[in-house]
């Protein structure tokens, strides 16, 4: 059982990939992926000699067919012949055949069990008997054990990857598109490993929900504890994008775990140069890393939160906040102004804080779409001398620490803010919460595992059977914008997947704009499925087989459509997840061979082969016209 509140390394099996040690006792590991074409060996071991300079410490390349993994055998010599002993991880999709060539001339192969002995998805609905089932698994098994003979006899570890976007029909049918299915998929591999006795195994659960990649890897660390497996984990969210966007939702996910101790190595997967990508991952890896040896923290789980399949924690709504309400956004801001000249500029398009914290001073002037909070002495102030009035009386809230828990039923508002750190006395903020059902609790720590230290209040709150709100509170101290959405991110993630946030409060005693706080909160809740406020980009980092500028079509995309509010858009290279990841998109825009793109409305595909040069204006058209028939 996972400890919700004190942080350890999950105890993993070690395995040996090439010179570098994974899981035991090892750091977690930072990995990226090439771009370049695998027939290319200068490109490659170039860019592979790039994102080693950079501190990665696996090297990914993809290897379509039987050439390019034949190819890999001179690209390591090339790279060995620099001084490096990184190792290579080939990776294989929909043939067996390169699999088995890629297993001599790289240290690790990547097989995606979705397409490994399944045909390729064709989204068909198709009844197995159980019987018929247990021939498919056999078919499996009769495929994968010779590859498993040729990675023994070469020392080569296996990576088995699982991808939502790329579950096979057989899986799809029995299990559905859900965390049951992605676990099931990786295990009918896992349980042949075993029983073959190969043990250089490593696992992935991949998907571009984070929701859903969290979810399952829970599911996948059940499954494999109980079954006595305990092959060390690599994580990442596929498909997360470019920019912010693509760091925090990294971030959310990818965190979540970290914070939980699972995870042995990680890529962040960026629309971006793969040697980008190992900073983001260094940083994520260290930055989790710091709670190692904290103080003990005696939380208590809640007997009725179920950490494989977290539902939102039941709440009675304050005002606005709580219950059915999407989370909220808190931001500090100087007499509720925000702090740029960017700000002003373009607030028409950016999502903006639901309520402004301005604290022992009145806003400068009340906004009737903003609601404000200020402290407690100042509400009860004006409040004694009658001056809560008109937007006053509407639109100002108190806010009080906890030394001030027995003034809260001698101030009349709607909506009260409590700030509470776990350790307070239980007997006494919890017969107040009950009492005060309109009081939002604001959970703050300063914690060494601020995750596990929030965690315990509300499991607190939950077993005493206390239904008010909870917003998360974060302080940070940090200059870099990076950093903040890093670290931010990471430190919610686990708190939303587990459904306990109702809101976020982000604050920062640095040189960050208001701006880049506030658009953090809006992204990190966004990358949780919690709240979307601007069109979401679901786009893969490209690979060798990527055959059109992605990076070049994603700027022209966002571009085109940042306006429209609430839109998922997959930008896929490939068709490897191309549909498949693209599950809760509305539209997709896919490579389908060289510089052609086919088009996708959800998963169906609705115009295939298109020139690339007509691709996005064709994907706009489209949309355009799905907008004025709605």
């Amino acid at each position: 059982m996972t400890d919700l509140f004190n942080y350890h390394r999950r105890e993993s099996s070690p395995v040996q990939v090439g010179a570098l040690g994974m899981g035991g006792d090892k750091p977690v590991r930072i990995q990226s992926m090439t771009t370049t074409d695998t027939n290319d060996t200068k490109a490659c071991v170039e860019q592979s000699e790039r994102i080693i300079k950079a501190g990665g410490e696996l090297v990914r390349l993809t290897t379509q067919g039987i050439k390019e993994s034949e190819n890999l055998k001179n690209i390591n010599a090339g790279i060995r012949a620099d001084g490096f002993s990184t190792p290579l991880v080939a990776d294989v999709h929909f043939n067996p055949n390169v699999a088995d060539v890629a297993a001599r001339y790289a240290e690790k192969v990547r097989i995606n069990p979705g397409n490994y002995v399944d045909p390729a998805r064709k989204f068909v609905k198709q009844e197995y008997t159980d019987e018929e089932y247990a021939q498919e698994l056999k078919k499996i098994e009769e495929r994968f054990v010779p590859f498993l003979n040729i990675c023994k006899e070469n020392h080569t570890a296996v990576r088995i990857g699982v991808n939502h976007g790329s579950l096979s029909d057989r899986i799809r049918n029995r299990y559905g598109d859900t965390p049951e299915g992605i676990v099931e998929s990786c295990m009918e591999f896992l349980r042949i490993c075993k029983k073959e006795r190969f043990a250089d195994v490593v696992i992935s659960i991949k998907a571009s929900n984070t929701v859903v990649m969290v979810r399952s890897v829970r599911l996948l660390v059940e499954t494999m504890e109980r079954e006595d497996m305990h092959y060390p984990l690599h994580l990442g969210v596929t498909e997360a994008g470019e920019g912010e966007d693509g760091r925090i939702k990294s971030a959310v996910g990818i965190g979540a775990l970290l914070a939980d101790g699972i995870g042995d190595t990680i890529r962040v997967s960026l629309s971006e140069e793969p040697e980008a990508e190992i900073p983001v991952a260094r940083h994520l890896v260290d930055y989790i890393g710091r709670k190692a040896g904290h103080l003990m923290i005696p939380g208590t789980p809640y007997e009725g939160f179920d950490w494989i399949r977290p539902a939102r924690r039941t709440t009675k709504a304050a005002g606005n906040i709580g219950e059915r309400h999407l989370p909220i956004v808190i931001m500090t801001g100087k007499k509720g102004v925000p702090q740029t000249a960017e700000t002003t500029k373009t607030q028409g398009t950016r999502p903006t804080a639901d309520y402004i914290y301005t604290g022992g001073e009145m806003p400068e002037s009340i906004d009737d779409n903003r609601k404000y909070i200020i402290d407690y002495t100042l509400y009860a102030q004006m409040q004694q001398q009658g001056q809560l009035k008109g937007k006053a009386a509407t639109n100002l809230f108190p806010i009080f620490p906890v030394t001030a828990m027995p003034f809260i039923g001698l101030v009349q508002a709607g909506v009260k803010f409590l700030v509470l750190q776990y350790g307070t006395p239980a007997e006494e903020y919890l017969a107040c919460l009950k009492a005060h059902p309109e009081v939002v609790v604001v959970s703050t720590s300063n914690h060494q595992n601020r995750l596990g230290e929030q965690r315990a209040l509300v499991h607190e709150m939950m077993a005493a059977g206390v239904t008010n709100p909870v917003v998360f509170a974060q302080m940070y101290r940090l200059n870099d914008k990076d950093e903040f959405q890093l670290e931010a991110a990471a430190d919610m993630g686990a708190l939303m997947i587990d459904g306990l946030t109702d809101g976020i409060w982000l604050m920062n005693d640095g040189n960050l704009s208001y701006d880049i706080i506030e658009d953090t909160a809006f992204g990190i809740l966004q990358a949780a499925r919690l709240r979307t406020t601007r069109t979401e980009y679901i786009s893969c980092p490209g690979c060798g087989r990527t055959l059109y500028d992605l990076r070049e079509t994603i700027a022209r995309i966002r571009e085109a459509t940042s306006e429209l509010k609430g839109l998922k858009i997959g930008i896929m290279g490939c068709i490897v997840n191309g549909p498949g990841e693209m599950a809760d998109a509305d539209y997709g825009y896919v490579g389908a061979g060289p510089k052609k793109v086919s088009l996708y409305r959800g998963q169906q595909c609705v115009e295939k082969n298109i020139p690339e040069e007509e691709a996005v204006e064709r994907l706009l058209k489209l949309i355009r016209d799905d907008k004025d028939k709605a």
